[in-house]
């Protein structure tokens, strides 16, 4: 059967603008201040597709124009072990990751898996330049998989330093090149170097936040989850980098409201940084919209500290228009920190409660439902979501695994001109 496009339009959440989606849109050309845009889809009804598998069943609310192959859906589950531990009566956990036994099976073992395969469908299959698409780690391998497995193109920019996170079950086709900023960097030299790359005509910009595709396919965890349940939670839970997939819980959950059927109840959206990476939660806690001020040097030694590396973005989508304060703002919702030393006794608490391992950003999140519970944001009674975003790494590497060495290292305050010189010859025997 032919996949028929997805039918949409786009909304600036700051004006409430609507306007037909370009080529490959990431802002509304006429918004008089930064805002989001966000997905209108035609079908205002949750309707997940029968004819479709894996991540492609929600694709009623994906801004996608084609399908590709080998995705997999959230799974989402109530638990037992770790409800019973916390002493909660209805606490359902969305896990993205690698674990069979659930039908859990993502291989790169992250829920970034969601957003890069409804980012890479929303690609015209007829484009002909490159995209560009930053990461701390867990983005970066999803984004490496897909494309390989579907013959797409792609330039992935890391910090070096996190380059252990670029593994896999089999080797990368050609089409996937790895550039890598030297040691030292943390994620937003990652960015600059990308935003260099795509001053080229040849690249094309991800988009990151900005990129309603990224968000609404992150946004599947929350239609995992409501599915499963049968209503809208009344708490959502997740740790975050950017807070971009905090914000897309809450834009799915706007659209369920409107759909009806789940309830009207606007979930609470409780997030977490990992300590002494703090920069979202200290701005949350001051009261303020615009982000505090940080450093380079501040930001580089908080990302080198925490465990859990890729929390840290010191660029965040937190203050524009339908950024992450708005979503707190809206829902009630509030953000916690976690330290390493929490982290590591949760990822062995939660391996006990529900027998699989969990990545330190997912234990993070896990440690914030505790500490919400003890401080009494959320009751023993409430429907809890618990997105844990990454896991199953013991099971998904024991058929061993490659590591992906960078193609180049560039020092993203290279003049743009010779860094797209440079990645461009990576690509000579493919254009």
């Amino acid at each position: 059967m032919k996949f028929e496009p997805t039918r949409y339009q786009l909304m600036n959440v700051g004006t409430g603008r609507i306007f037909e989606d370009g080529e490959w849109t990431l802002a509304d050309p006429q918004a008089p201040s930064p805002s989001l845009v966000r997905a209108v889809y035609a079908n205002k009804q949750f309707t997940p597709r029968k004819d479709l598998d894996g991540l492609y069943r929600y694709a009623e609310w994906l801004p996608i124009k084609r399908t590709l192959k080998n995705s997999c859906a959230p799974v989402t589950y109530k638990s037992r072990g770790l409800a019973k531990e916390l002493g909660l009566k209805h606490l359902y956990i969305t896990f993205s990751g690698y674990h069979p036994k659930i039908g859990a099976k993502m291989t790169t073992c992250s829920f970034k898996e969601t957003e890069a395969f409804s980012v890479c469908a929303r690609i015209p299959k007829g484009e002909k330049r490159i995209l560009v698409v930053q990461s701390a780690g867990n983005t970066a391998r999803a984004f490496a998989k897909v494309c390989s497995d579907n013959n797409i193109p792609i330039v992935i920019c890391i910090p070096v330093d996190n380059v252990h996170d670029m593994w896999f079950p089999k080797k990368l086709k050609d089409c996937v090149k790895v550039v890598a900023a030297p040691r030292g960097s943390d994620y937003f030299d990652a960015i600059a170097l990308g935003e260099k790359i795509c001053t080229d005509p040849v690249f094309f910009a991800e988009g990151g936040a900005k990129n309603v595709a990224r968000r609404d396919g992150m946004g599947t965890t929350v239609l995992s989850a409501v599915e499963a349940i049968g209503r809208i939670p009344d708490a959502y839970f997740q740790a975050v980098g950017s807070g971009t997939g905090a914000i897309a819980a809450w834009e799915n959950n706007l659209r369920l409201i409107e759909d009806g059927r789940f309830g009207t109840n606007k979930m609470k959206i409780f997030v977490s940084q990992n300590a002494p990476f703090t920069l979202m939660h200290d701005t949350w806690k001051a009261g303020s919209r615009a982000l505090l001020d940080i450093t380079a040097e501040q930001s580089r030694h908080a990302s080198e500290v925490i465990l859990a590396k890729v929390l840290s973005n010191r660029k965040p989508p937190y203050s524009l228009a339908g950024g992450l304060y708005d979503a707190l703002s809206d829902s009630g919702g509030d953000m916690f920190t976690v330290t390493n030393d929490e982290i590591v006794q949760w990822i062995v608490r939660f391996m006990k409660a529900e027998g699989y391992d969990i990545l330190p950003a997912a234990a993070t999140a896990v440690c914030s439902v505790a500490k919400a519970l003890e401080e009494g944001k959320i009751t023993k009674d409430d429907y809890v979501m618990l997105n844990v975003t990454g896991g199953g790494l013991i099971e998904a590497k024991k058929g061993g695994y490659i590591e992906k060495v960078p193609d180049l290292v560039l020092d993203p305050d290279l003049p743009p001109e010779e860094i797209t010189e440079q990645v461009k010859k990576l690509f000579k025997k493919l254009r």
